[in-house]
């Protein structure tokens, strides 16, 4: 297997664990929505903020 194809490997494993978290944090938004009346833990949005931020960043690379 040549470097390139490595590297194309590696570049698809990201891509798919990047649509995976993307998939859990709509799941965890929709389970959010159904429990509105319950208030936020503020260090839970915290993580789910700098989560998505870490995708953001992976789809911008």
């Amino acid at each position: 297997m040549g470097m390139k194809d490595q590297f194309q490997d590696k570049s698809e494993q990201w891509q798919e664990q990047a649509k995976q978290k993307a998939q859990q944090g709509r799941e965890q938004a929709q389970r959010g929505q159904q429990q509105r009346g319950k208030p936020r833990d503020e260090e839970s949005e915290r993580l789910q903020r700098e989560e998505q931020d870490r995708i953001d960043q992976d789809y911008d690379a």
